[in-house]
This record gives structure tokens, sequence and C-alpha cells, in this order.
């Protein structure tokens, strides 16, 4: 299918362009993608063995265990993706919405279930807090408009340049400026319960941040999952990027996977309007791809870390930004543990959160003052609960993920008392023991995501999304002082998370179309404003 252009016509506007796109994470997968649509000629060189980035997976004794994101939101994101290039969602993997969306245990004893309707998540807020029902429909509408204005005038269109702001649209968004203040302090205004105030926060930890540091624009978070709901793609999010690569080789999009990148070597072209780019692999220079250029390439695309592209790719004269990069802050680590277990695991639902009732000491631990925290807030993901293909008959799959600080030192012996920490408290919060039952177990930390990922201070995430790190302020899609080179993914606009990366690999696909065009800001590749 042939590039669309917000006018209705239809050309291949980088047609005669080699893009090389270094990591096939989801912006990876997604800008190649998109960069085929438009006419380039794209080769994904991916490190490891599978195409993923941070949504790898674990496939053995019939365990397909994922081991990074697990939680499927925002559909609409991905039937836009699949929907641009004339397929459906449906053609590539199922999806089950969850019922409930997901539970909470509480250290106190309680626990709760979250309805996925409205009628059910008002019962709960009231059994908490007198009038808390009505107030959720208030909070919720609140949210929808967030996020609606959020992705129509912000996400959508691809606004990562300040000079993008001077808009009409974004004037007309001047209402949104009370939601800058803090997430805690303006869900205050709506709830008194701490417990149900978790319920609306927690949320901030898919975008890497804290109830106490992230704005408030990113209520929106509560619209998507209260409002849209959650849902699980059979198979788990492997069968995502199964779906990415598959459209992806089908548009004629080239991708090597255990190819690690060594060098991004910028070179002068003869007529010297503009760069080209040597790409060496640990395999020595890809030479499939060009006719007589070897591993040349017009423009690069880069689906990992800045840090480490910059610092570990690029010759020493090009951009080095180490002590903007030291002054970032970065989204918290994890420490996971990825189980298989004999027999059932009752007493946990698909989705499940282990919250202490303060759980600003374990925020501070991350945010503030590093360290390991003593009274943990963690998430446990048994998939095995919705789809029998994840675990082998008579069998679960479990994952535990808990928030830590980035770079934390996790030695084995820290590890190991962790390890002991985290599951006892488990079994004392929930009743839910499986000790002597586990048939596979594998682990991640600080350290991993280090090695595996290039990630600086081992992030699990990418830059956390605080004020200063939101919109314009955030990294952007061209890199500074090599033209031709570009960044895509979490550590650039809109952020962090599977639908923002999908949208990524647009945004910088207009951005590289507008640096061929010498143009100015494009709309997106499907516009979707509704706010006229």
């Amino acid at each position: 299918m042939s590039y669309t252009q917000p006018n209705g016509n239809t050309d291949e506007p980088l047609r005669g362009e080699r893009i090389a796109v270094v990591g096939a994470g989801f912006g990876g997968l997604s800008a190649a993608s998109y960069l085929t649509d438009a006419g380039a000629d794209v080769t994904v060189f991916e490190r490891n063995e599978h195409p993923g980035g941070y949504a790898g997976r674990i496939e053995r004794d019939g365990f397909r265990i994922d081991t990074g994101p697990s939680w499927y939101l925002m559909p609409e994101v991905f039937d836009r993706f699949f929907q641009h290039f004339g397929r459906e969602v449906e053609e590539f993997y199922e999806l089950t919405e969850l019922e409930p969306l997901y539970e909470i245990y509480w250290k106190d004893g309680d626990h709760a279930e979250i309805p996925s309707t409205r009628q059910g998540q008002k019962q709960l807020f009231e059994s908490y807090e007198s009038g808390a029902g009505s107030k959720l429909d208030d909070y919720l509408s609140d949210a929808a408009e967030a996020y609606e204005l959020g992705m129509d005038r912000f996400v959508y269109p691809s606004r990562s340049r300040l000079r993008d702001m001077m808009d009409l649209d974004i004037i007309r968004s001047v209402r949104a400026l009370p939601k800058l203040r803090t997430m805690d302090t303006y869900v205050k205004s709506y709830f008194t319960h701490p417990k149900l105030r978790q319920i609306a926060e927690y949320k901030l930890v898919f975008l890497g941040g804290s109830p106490y540091n992230t704005p408030a624009i990113y209520t929106l978070m509560s619209h998507v999952d209260m409002n849209l709901g959650v849902y699980h793609p059979t198979g788990g999010i492997a069968s995502v990027i199964d779906g990415m690569v598959t459209l992806a080789t089908d548009l004629g999009v080239t991708i090597h996977t255990d190819t690690p990148v060594t060098s991004i070597e910028p070179l002068s072209r003869a007529d010297e309007t503009r760069q080209q780019f040597d790409i060496t692999t640990g395999k020595g220079p890809d030479r499939n791809t060009a006719e007589t250029d070897g591993g040349r390439f017009d423009r690069v695309v880069a689906n990992a870390a800045p840090t480490h592209v910059e610092r570990d790719l690029l010759p020493e004269e090009y951009a080095n930004r180490e002590a903007y990069w030291n002054s970032r802050t970065y989204a918290p680590s994890a420490y996971l543990l990825y189980l298989g277990v004999n027999g059932e695991v009752d007493g946990l639902e698909h989705h499940s959160l282990i919250l202490p009732n303060d759980w600003q000491p374990h925020f501070d631990r991350i945010f503030d003052e590093a360290g390991w925290p003593d009274d943990p807030a963690y998430y446990v993901h048994v998939p095995s609960k919705t789809d029998d293909t994840v675990a082998p008959d008579g069998h679960e799959a479990v994952v535990i993920l808990v928030p830590l600080a980035p770079g934390l030192e996790d030695d084995t012996e820290t590890l190991e008392q962790f390890r002991k920490l985290v599951l006892d408290d488990l079994a004392e919060t929930t009743g839910v023991e499986f000790r002597d039952r586990i048939v596979l177990e594998e682990s991640a930390c600080v350290s991993t995501f280090a090695d595996r990922f290039n990630a600086p201070e081992g992030t699990a995430l990418a830059l956390s999304h605080t004020l200063g790190q939101t919109g314009p302020l955030r990294p952007a899609h061209r890199a500074p002082g090599v033209d031709g080179l570009y960044y895509v993914g979490a550590y650039t606009n809109p952020g962090i998370g599977m639908p923002m990366c999908l949208l990524s690999g647009e945004h910088v696909t207009n951005a590289i179309i507008e640096d061929t065009r010498k143009t100015g800001l494009l709309p997106p590749v499907v516009p979707t404003s509704t706010f006229r």
C-alpha cells in the first residue's frame, strides 16, 4: 500500500532512499513499516535473537513468557497502525478483554477487583468513600477530555519541537494548564481516601513516573484503562511483535536479527548536499541491502538509547551530549522474576497489584534517595489465567515486577535476598505460595537492562514523563549535529509505552519526509483531530 498524504494524494515520497533502522523494538518496526510504505528501501538491524527489543520472550519447556510489557492498552492505536497499511489486527492476533481489569491486594489485608463496567467501578469507589461514585464520573469525564486533548492536539500531530507549538490548537488548549500541577495534588481534589487515590495514580508507573513528579495531564491514563479497557493478545505481547514483523516483511522490509550495530559512520556525499552513513555490524558491514554501496545508507533511524548511539556508535567528533543525558530523570528500572509453576496458582487474577497502604517511601527510594525498598509495591502477571498458549497443561506462567531506582547495584547476594523478601511478602499478603513448585525460573534486573539494551543506568523504560521531559521538552526525533540521523522509540516523542512507540515510528517518518521536501510541519499520516 502506498503512502497516503493528508491531502489524499498517493505517492512514494521516499523512493530511492536507503534507510537503516537500528533496533527492532516497537518504534523500530513501526518506523520500518511506515518508511517502506513511503517508498524507502529499509533494512533493520536487531542485536538480539528475536525482534521486539524490550518486548522479548522466553520460549522453553512449553512456556511462552513475555519478558517486557504485558498490559495491552489503547487498542485504537494498534488498530490505526495496521489499518494504515490496509490490514486489521485480527489478521495477526486475537484480543481478549479482561474482567476484572486487574485486582489489588493491600498489605493491611484488604482486597479489591477493579471492574470493567462504570457501574461496578462506581460501586467500588462508593464503598470506600461516600460520594466517590459520582465523583468518579466527573474524574473519568475529565480524564477522557485530557485524553482527547492530549492525543488529538499533541500526540498524533507530532509536536516534538518548540516551534511546532505555535498553533491555534495549542492556544485553544489553555484550559489544560491546571493539569500541570502534580498528579497527586490533582487527584486529591477528587478523592480523599488514599486507596482510591492509589487506584487513580498507579498507572503512572507505565510512564516511568510517580504521583509526586508527573503532571496531572496524565490523568488521561485513567481513561485509558477504566474507560477504554485492558486487553490481552493471545500468545502475549510477543504475538503483537510477530504480527508487526509479518507486516514489515510483507511490505518489503529486510530484518537482520542477532546482528548488533557496532558503528554508525557519517560520510560526506560527493555533491556535499547531505551525508550518507556506513553501518558496521558485529558480523561485518551488511552487504545485502545496496546494489553497490555495501553497508551504506542515506539515513539512519536509531531505535536504541541515544546515549548508546552518541557515546558508542558515532565517531567522537559527533554529538556526545554526556552532560545533557546525565541531567535527565530516568524512569525506573525493575527486578523481574519469570516463573513457570507446576499446578494452579489460585488467588491471583491475570493482573494483580500488591500495594502498601503508604507507597510514598517506595517512590522515594526510586526518585529521591535511591535504594532497595523495604516494603515494596509490585505487580504480578499470570497470563495463563486467560491464555492457555503461554504455559503447558497443568502449569501457570507467572511474572513478578518490582520497580526500582535506576543505577542500583544488583549483585548476586542482594538479588537472592530481595527474591526472598518479595516471595515472602507475596505469600503473606495474598496467601499464594508456589516456591516448591517452580519448574522454570529466570530473572532480570538493573544490570540486565544495561547490558542487554545499553539502557542508561539500567532503566527498564526510558526517560520519565516529568514536566520537564514532556512534549517538546523531550528529546526530538532529529539527532542534533548529525543530518540524516534520527531517533525513534520511548526516549523521544511521544514517549513511553507500546502505543506511543507505534506513533513514534509514524512521527519519524513524517520528519524524514519533511526533510526530503524541506517543507514545514506535516500533519500526521492519518489525520485524527476532532477538535476544530
